[in-house]
């Protein structure tokens, strides 16, 4: 199989003011570099805060935003376009009560500058935690996952026309303790990358047709923690297509995420291709890592993410070269 190679070019820590700095993304909003991330105590049980990140070039960093507030841990930030021109940023909101989860959350936050941020507003319902947004359609639409119960766990397809007021579209028919997952759309198709804890812990890759009511499902062949993937320009991983290429090729994607699979666990690069993740590129990292966030840009590919690698866990940016392959 034609795979593309991927260089690392740099790699750099860019936060560690914290005991554990985690969950990351990242976004490209009106010319300026943003990554969020968790600061905490410690991996979770602890209060948490949100700190945003901002750069012009990717390698100066300065703090533009912090969340927090007291008995709540905020985590899984997530950065995305929001309606009208806004960047919005997607938050899980767990309240405590002496050191214990007592509810959860999901929250959204909007700038359209960057410095100045809205006030947290609740979307979806309590025990709704919206993983990832993704505009389609005019809408935004993402994946919730629900714990109804200790070992029944639930996924659903939520969409709002004004990212506020959501609601359910369908419930996704995948087993085994499904969470975190991220879902992209690319013309009247729409792809889903699903973590599962039980049955072996293998992700399930999902493929649906508007109205995007059925789905299809295939194991992934790989255990991830923080999936995320992106749907590419044709010609960014393989060569240009040629007129005479009578076979429409599936949308070119490339994922990053935690990988385990009896190794240690570390964050990878990773092709998505035929219902299945190919590792390309193992980050540097190691342990208590990954959760990446991913921009394409002038061609090359940048990674935000965290590990724990050089001791304690630790916010790192990654530039990634992509030498294209052979069209299959």
């Amino acid at each position: 199989m034609n795979v593309p190679e991927l260089i690392l070019e740099d790699v750099s820590m860019i936060w560690d003011g914290a005991p554990h700095c985690a969950f990351t993304d990242l976004a490209r909003y009106k010319a300026k570099w943003y990554c969020a991330f968790r600061e905490g105590k410690a991996h979770a049980w602890c209060p948490g805060k949100i700190r945003v990140l901002a750069s012009t070039d990717g390698e100066k960093w300065e703090t533009a935003f912090v969340l927090s507030a007291r008995s709540t841990d905020y985590r899984d930030p997530k950065l995305a376009p929001g309606p009208g021109g806004s960047l919005e940023l997607v938050v899980g909101v767990t309240r405590l009560k002496g050191g214990r989860p007592e509810g959860r959350h999901s929250a959204a936050l909007r700038t359209f500058d960057g410095v100045s941020w809205s006030t947290p507003a609740q979307i979806g319902g309590e025990g709704d935690w919206i993983w990832r947004t993704e505009r389609n359609g005019g809408e935004t639409w993402g994946i919730s996952y629900r714990l109804p119960g200790k070992r029944r766990w639930t996924v659903h397809l939520m969409r709002s026309a004004d990212g506020r007021a959501w609601s359910d579209h369908v419930r996704l028919k995948v087993p085994g303790l499904p969470n975190e997952a991220t879902v992209r759309f690319c013309g009247e198709a729409a792809i889903a990358l699903v973590r599962r804890e039980a049955k072996g812990g293998e992700a399930w890759i999902g493929k649906s047709g508007s109205p995007f009511l059925e789905w299809e499902w295939t194991g992934c062949g790989e255990r991830v923690g923080g999936p995320n993937f992106l749907i590419a320009p044709p010609g960014t991983l393989y060569a240009e297509r040629t007129p005479d290429d009578a076979v429409q090729p599936e949308p070119e994607m490339i994922a990053a995420t935690r990988l385990w699979n009896g190794r240690t666990p570390r964050t990878s690069v990773c092709l998505m291709r035929a219902g299945k993740l190919f590792s390309l590129l193992d980050l540097p990292s190691e342990g208590d890592c990954g959760y990446p966030g991913m921009v394409l840009h002038r061609g090359k590919l940048w990674v935000s993410y965290y590990s724990s690698h050089e001791g304690r866990a630790r916010i790192y940016l990654a530039r990634v070269k992509i030498r294209k392959a052979r069209r299959p």
